[in-house]
């Protein structure tokens, strides 16, 4: 491997986020340690630089990479803020009374975690890297127990609790299911629920395939799919934080997805408050209804002289 891969390896030993496991982090690695592509790991030394005429500039003179200069914010943010965070780097070690925002404001790679580098490729590399995760902690650990304390729990009507990946989408996608199904699909089973960061959370194939429905990859399904078995009645719900309603284009692809589908289609978008719904309010189509999780007793219907039903 060059030593890019190996830098890029070094850092996910140690426990750095899959975000901070690319090319530029790699990269900072190495600038950070002062090693070339011909040098040897033990050769790595603890050096303050800055971002744009330190790191930019070694990693642009020694591996060719030569990064615009507006991407030194890029660096400090999605890079050298985690490895400070990690343990791996030192922010100002030379002067740490430097102000925020100092032109002068530098990163060096900690005592301990050159220790540890020093040794790659070594048969102490296994116990130097484990001893300094040990002391440091996993970044990426860390992340992911945050990211399990903001996950959105959601409960379906047979009672199994899932968690959906933080953010407002998914707790729309949440509302739909706890508050939407029970007041207009009671009874209904989940037959697809997506997810931010997992695709097919829920996709009851089976169920699917018995209604005529047949799927391919290339199929852009709503974000929640429920079927009410006693109407056969099937709701098309498109959750919508920042983009998504049911505009007549969309209606038009679900249209040929769900073209063979043994049931009523309902199309409907779900809002969060009114002020989302403002914003798309002139793009939905018509034969369609409108759910806002803000006031979960009430549609808007988009059906002239229809109430709630297939199109």
């Amino acid at each position: 491997m060059g030593k890019v891969d190996d830098a890029r390896d070094i850092l996910k030993t140690l426990g750095l986020p899959l975000a901070q496991q690319n090319e530029m982090s790699a990269l900072t690695l190495l600038a950070l340690c002062g090693l070339k592509e011909k040098d040897s790991w033990k050769k790595a030394k603890s050096r303050s630089l800055t971002v744009t005429k330190g790191i930019m500039q070694f990693v642009a003179e020694h591996y060719g990479r030569n990064y615009a200069p507006n991407t030194r914010e890029t660096f400090r943010r999605q890079v050298l803020h985690q490895f400070v965070q990690a343990g791996i780097a030192e922010y100002n070690p030379d002067d740490p009374s430097l102000p925020t925002n100092s032109p002068h404001a530098h990163y060096a790679i900690t005592d301990p975690a050159l220790t540890a580098i020093k040794s790659y490729g070594t048969t102490t590399w296994k116990r130097e890297s484990a001893r300094l995760v040990s002391k440091q902690g996993s970044l990426a650990a860390i992340y992911s127990k945050k990211r399990a304390g903001k996950m959105v729990p959601v409960k379906l009507d047979d009672g199994t609790m899932l968690k959906l990946s933080p953010g407002k989408h998914n707790e729309v996608q949440a509302a739909v299911i706890e508050q939407f199904a029970p007041r207009f699909a009671p009874g209904s089973i989940v037959l697809y629920l997506g997810d931010t960061s997992q695709k097919n959370l829920i996709l009851d194939k089976q169920n699917l395939d018995g209604l005529g429905i047949s799927l391919n990859d290339h199929d852009k399904l709503p974000d929640v799919v429920l079927f009410d078995p006693k109407r056969k009645w099937l709701f098309l719900i498109e959750a919508v934080t920042s983009h998504g309603p049911m505009t007549p284009k969309r209606i038009e692809e679900l249209s040929r997805v769900f073209f063979n589908a043994d049931a009523g289609l309902i199309y409907v978008s779900a809002f969060p408050d009114f002020s989302e719904f403002n914003r798309h309010v002139k793009k939905i189509a018509w034969d369609t209804e409108v759910w806002i999780a803000e006031f979960p007793d009430h549609l808007i219907h988009y059906n002239g002289d229809k109430f709630l039903g297939p199109r």
